[in-house]
């Protein structure tokens, strides 16, 4: 590899993933809103989850699904653009793979806004488009799948793509000239995912040792997107299954 060209990788793009769309819609739409109190609120709870980042579930807290989704995909964008151009220009080298962990960690601590930015889910999500869009479609329906209907845990639902990309890989890409780098990647991000994630993990173990585990409906109804999820999957039939009777604590309070 080109120290060079390595280092551009990682500096643009770290310096994209660090623009906060969500500060920026906000600040565009609602100038005088502030998006440091957002708490998200549980029927039969007295306290809530209080949200330290920033990014589409937050903004939704404060526009609605529409300015939460608005803001995702945009997140989803500043990483996916980085990634791509550079597994265009070099797809015998691991620049694109070392672009997008750059952009995960500007979205997660940019530095425009000291350090404090979101969780993670949409640029990841969109970084592994550009290096694998076969793997992102698969672990994101299997997350889903698995937390919605299986394990009814919306915090594997949500999160649960970032934990399974090792497994793609380990089964896809072992034969890969680049597989080493495929796996740091992997694992890079999980260990920069958790550590963001640590805010909300403290406060959800602290809510389940006194509510105990959540269900999913309970969950999706806190915040307004996991409310038109909701309407969608009764669309579908699917709501009873998703959705059980429970005034526990959340299982879900992952930030994009």
């Amino acid at each position: 590899m080109d120290p060079i060209v390595l280092l551009v990788a990682v500096v643009v793009s770290y310096f994209i993933g660090s623009i906060s769309f969500g500060r920026l819609i906000m600040r565009f739409v609602k100038p005088k809103e502030v998006l440091d109190d957002v708490e998200l609120k549980f029927d039969g709870m007295e306290e809530g989850i209080k949200l330290s980042s920033v990014g589409g579930n937050t903004v939704s807290m404060k526009l609605g699904a529409r300015g939460g989704c608005a803001v995702g995909l945009l997140d989803i964008l500043k990483a996916f653009i980085p990634t791509l151009i550079f597994r265009l220009l070099y797809p015998d080298q691991p620049y694109f793979l070392f672009a997008g962990l750059a952009a995960f960690i500007g979205h997660n601590w940019p530095i425009y806004y000291r350090f404090k930015g979101g969780r993670g889910i949409s640029p990841f999500y969109g970084g592994l488009f550009a290096i694998d869009p076969l793997g992102a479609v698969v672990v994101a329906v299997t997350s889903l799948v698995l937390g919605t209907f299986i394990m009814k845990d919306m915090l594997v639902a949500y999160t649960g793509g970032v934990v399974l990309i090792i497994f793609w890989f380990l089964g896809t890409k072992f034969s890969d000239p680049m597989f080493v780098y495929y796996m740091g990647y992997a694992i890079s991000i999980n260990i920069l995912f958790i550590v963001a994630m640590l805010p909300e993990i403290r406060q959800i173990i602290a809510l389940r040792k006194k509510y105990g585990k959540g269900d999913v409906g309970t969950s999706m109804e806190a915040f307004p997107m996991g409310q038109h999820m909701l309407k969608l999957m009764k669309k579908f039939g699917l709501e009873k299954k998703a959705k059980q009777p429970s005034q526990s604590a959340p299982d879900e309070v992952s930030e994009e």
